[in-house]
């Protein structure tokens, strides 16, 4: 026994010997590594908070945070834009031959206060008139008029979801596009391969093979000034087809949309519908993430056509390889344009300090400010960055609710009696600076009347969340919330 004792006791010193061989210098390594990220990063950062909380994490925590931020670390999305410069030509070709079509169809310029010549300059496009728009409420309602509308498809059809599932919806999807495509419908499918992470190479091959042109939008791709940049996502809905009819929301491709979900459902969200010049700007920002994938330029219609309607419309993609912060900067202005009204309706709600000093001051110049956020959740560590949110607006007179009746997963802002925006961006860090998001801008007082209208039914199944409410829950809760508000700068 004693010999046995001895032959173990040996071998576990050997052992540590070896391990502190290796282990000593792979630390050190670790700890030079992380000094050298902490500087990049503080240059690097998008916000303060995000570079002291990186380079705190890389000094003292070098094993465990280098290989974190080199995967998820704060930097530029430098592919995309290197791929937008090479197709430039084309794509610039392409969208001048489309300004000078749609000129008749600019929305007059006594209709365009200084804002609106703003979020034109973000876009990159102007407000066209000519546009109907419709509220799709929920994933009923969008899913079957998307069917209807690629039963009816013709040419081509468009399709980017973040998440696309091989369940019943996404089974259902697949059908119809495999017909369309055996009827001579050209169709060209993007989605993102973080988001979709779960879609089986079945699903795929079996697109392939009915002659669907279907893509993942890869963030990463190893070789001359590409890192492994997986913490960037592709965040946008669009569907289009011939070129005449856009879908743009908060819906993806699974069965949850759907109330397939049984600890979340229902299931709430809203899309919007369009016909009308403003199908082209949903067209112009799939084809740059198109050619980002593939490199090539699809053929597609690009003569706008005006229908009888006079609402007027702006499409804004914003997204990481954009020259601005566009996403953020968009939101800022639509919070210090309002008057009357600001009402924010979304799943993830962890703005910076601007948007926050924003909304203080929308609220002193009289502006109604409310909030309306899940009670129900499928993050709840975001959750618990909202309530920290949530403690600094209070006694600010920001007005917050949370929906009662399943998850709340659209993505609204109504301003004033005039102005709604419905898109797929959060009111979050993610989604300001790093995800590629659309978002359908319309003025007119009958949309926004239909949108007030919804979320007035919403806001029936909400009940009231204050600052004070969370400041009186037990210690342990507080402490998660300030802990998780540490973190928010990088989820």
């Amino acid at each position: 026994m004693d010999q046995w004792s001895s032959l173990i006791l040996d071998t576990l010193v050997q052992g540590g010997k070896l391990l502190a061989q290796f282990w000593v210098p792979l630390y050190a390594l670790m700890g030079v590594l992380g000094v050298l990220l902490a500087i990049e990063s503080i240059f690097k950062s998008r916000t303060p908070q995000g570079a002291i909380a990186w380079a705190l994490g890389l000094v003292f925590l070098s094993p465990v945070v280098v290989p974190i931020y080199l995967f998820f670390g704060p930097r530029k999305f430098y592919g995309y834009v290197e791929a937008r410069r090479k197709g430039d030509l084309e794509i610039h070709r392409i969208a001048e031959k489309l300004m000078a079509e749609m000129s008749a169809l600019f929305s007059p310029e006594e209709d365009n206060s200084p804002g609106g010549v703003l979020l034109e300059k973000l876009a990159l496009m102007p407000f066209t008139k000519g546009n109907k728009v419709g509220l799709l409420i929920n994933g009923e309602q969008t899913f079957a008029s998307i069917f209807d509308e690629i039963d009816r498809a013709k040419h081509y059809i468009l399709l980017q979801f973040y998440i696309v599932r091989d369940d019943k919806l996404g089974r259902e999807l697949q059908e119809k596009l495999i017909e369309k495509s055996r009827q001579g419908v050209r169709i060209y499918f993007l989605f993102d391969a973080i988001g979709s992470f779960s879609l089986s190479r079945c699903y795929l091959n079996k697109c392939r093979q009915a002659g669907i042109n279907i893509e993942p939008f890869r963030t990463w791709r190893w070789g001359k000034r590409r890192r492994f940049q997986i913490n960037f996502r592709n965040h946008r809905k669009i569907v289009v087809v011939d070129g005449c009819t856009a879908f743009v929301g908060g819906a993806n491709v699974g069965d949850e949309y759907l109330n397939g979900n049984k600890r979340l459902s229902p299931w709430r969200d809203t899309h919007v519908r369009m016909e009308g010049p403003s199908v082209q700007g949903c067209q112009l920002s799939f084809l740059e993430d198109w050619y980002w994938v593939t490199g090539e330029v699809p053929e597609m219609d690009w003569h706008p056509d005006g229908v009888n309607s006079d609402q007027r419309v702006l499409i804004l993609p914003t997204g990481p390889a954009d020259l601005v912060e566009s996403c953020q900067l968009m939101f800022l202005h639509v919070i210090n344009s309002a008057t009357e009204r600001l009402w924010i309706v979304g799943p993830y709600f962890v703005p910076d300090e601007s948007i926050l000093n924003a909304l203080k001051l929308a609220v002193l110049r009289g502006v109604d400010v409310r909030l309306m956020l899940p009670g129900k959740t499928d993050n709840r560590m975001v959750q618990l960055s909202s309530y920290a949110v949530l403690l600094d607006l209070r006694n600010t007179g920001v007005r917050a609710f949370q929906y009662q009746q399943g998850f709340l997963h659209q993505k609204v802002v109504l301003v004033d009696s005039d102005r709604a925006y419905v898109g797929t961006a959060n009111f979050d860090n993610r989604s300001f600076h790093l995800n590629f998001e659309i978002t359908v801008m319309v003025k007119g007082q009958q949309f926004a009347a239909e949108v007030e209208s919804m979320l007035n039914d919403d806001f029936k199944h909400c009940l009231p969340l204050t600052g004070d409410d969370l400041a009186q829950r037990n210690v342990v809760f507080r402490s998660l919330i300030k802990l998780s508000q540490l973190f928010s700068p990088i989820q």
